[in-house]
């Protein structure tokens, strides 16, 4: 047994519950059958031993760690900064803390990020991750909710009205005179709804789109060579941009200061997302903004619910129709 002050190791645990460190190990990892005596035991002696945090042991005694998983392609994006802020927020209202993986736009990480989560008897994983074809999530059977990603039609998903703030974007630039605004986005694709927004307008206004695109997970400097050279093949025949993010359309910004392009007399600029660190670096500039605290807020309470419940959403076939939370347009110096 471990001396005093000393830390216990897994042999320690093993001898005080009577059985062999390997299935100690299999208890802690759920690996194989185990009878739930042999778990109990396993569970006691770790929270005798306080071999690891008490959580771990109320998790193999059937009880919540109310620890909760959350997944994002990274928090130095600002909107996904302050998303994690505001979910760290609101799941300590309701005693929760959150356990945060980075997947840095990576499908092998977040699949090991997933593993991590459920060995560490998460009560529920809330993803924002952007990775797609990730089949490790039809089955997981834990309560799960995604933000502005839609893995599935059973699986609920938090977000804002995509769609209607694509909309708001383009028909701010029609307003201010552009005749050839381009969208400038991530990936074009009918799921895209912010695109199908911008398409819908210019239909209506019987106006040919122009759309670039630039990988949401290209990395520095590409990305903003990417953005430069779309910008330089448009121009002059391009007179506004909507790009899907503010992060985008301060880069968009940054040419046109680089390449002697007014703004907003000869290029109107309008972006999306509206975090509060944007508004403090660009405070002039036009963008649709998402309600984050209540999405976040919104996301919390659908998991809670599933927690409560005991209803995992991947196991149930049912079609959850989205959560969608209304945008509002900041009109700033831009357009």
């Amino acid at each position: 047994m471990a001396e005093p002050n000393q830390t216990p190791s897994l042999v320690d645990v093993a001898a005080r519950a009577g059985v062999s460190p390997t299935t100690v190990s299999r208890v802690l990892n759920n690996r194989g059958y185990l009878s739930q005596r042999t778990k109990d035991r396993v569970a006691q002696a770790i929270e005798e031993l306080n071999y690891r945090p008490n959580e771990v042991a109320r998790a193999l005694l059937g009880q919540r760690t109310k620890m909760i998983g959350v997944i994002v392609p990274t928090v130095a994006l600002p909107f996904f900064g302050e998303v994690v802020v505001s979910l760290e927020h609101a799941l300590e209202q309701h005693g929760y803390r959150l356990l945060l993986c980075n997947s840095l736009g990576r499908a092998d990480l977040e699949r090991e990020y997933l593993d991590l989560l459920i060995s560490n008897r998460v009560d529920g994983i809330i993803s924002g991750a952007h990775n797609d074809a990730i089949p490790e999530y039809a089955d997981i059977k834990l309560p799960l909710v995604t933000i502005d990603r839609q893995l599935a039609p059973q699986i609920p998903n938090v977000r804002c009205d995509n769609e209607a703030g694509g909309r708001m974007a383009t028909e701010l630039l029609l307003r201010r005179g552009c005749r050839h605004p381009a969208l400038l986005t991530s990936t074009s694709s009918p799921r895209n709804m912010r695109e199908a927004g911008y398409r819908a307008v210019l239909a209506e206004a019987g106006i040919e789109p122009i759309v670039g695109t630039v990988n949401f997970h290209t990395p520095e400097p590409r990305r903003t060579q990417q953005i430069d050279a779309w910008l330089s093949r448009w121009l002059p025949n391009v007179d506004g941009v909507f790009a899907t993010d503010d992060l985008m359309a301060g880069t968009v910004l940054e040419w046109a200061a680089q390449s002697g392009v007014a703004v907003p007399d000869q290029l109107r600029v309008v972006g999306f997302d509206g975090t509060e660190a944007i508004r403090r670096a660009l405070p002039g500039l036009s963008t649709v903004r998402q309600p984050i605290r209540l999405i976040c807020r919104g996301a919390t309470d659908l998991l809670l619910s599933q927690i409560d419940n005991h209803a995992f959403s991947a196991g149930d076939q049912q079609r959850i129709k989205p959560l969608e939370f209304p945008v509002s347009l900041f009109e700033g110096r831009t357009t």
